[in-house]
């Protein structure tokens, strides 16, 4: 029938599925740090709550924790350029946080 057709002479290897080592590692992201991940879903989650003061605390100990694991050795490259572009990011979305913008919890 049919199916013999196809796979008459199928030998198990195909070329074309295969593929390199390293071809898609522009699609992967690098490995998560735990600790890096916690402290940023409490900016998220702060900055998402308009509680800014704490979103800026978070994000400085982000920034802390960050400089540690970097000059402790135990961030990849790619992992480091990835925390770095996101404490870039925070910075510029926090840039216009004041003292004024804080919601008192009494409203």
């Amino acid at each position: 029938g049919l199916g013999e057709t196809i796979l008459d002479g199928y030998s198990g290897f195909c070329p074309v599925i295969r593929r390199r080592k390293g071809m898609f590692d522009f699609l992967k992201k690098p490995k998560k740090n735990r600790e890096l991940e916690a402290l940023m879903e409490r900016i998220d989650s702060n900055m998402a709550n308009n509680y800014k003061d704490a979103a800026q605390e978070y994000l400085k100990e982000f920034e802390v924790k960050l400089s540690q694991l970097v000059e402790a050795g135990q961030l990849k490259e790619e992992q480091k350029k990835h925390y770095e572009d996101l404490l870039d990011t925070y910075r510029i979305r926090m840039k216009g946080f004041t003292h004024k913008d804080q919601k008192p919890y009494w409203t």
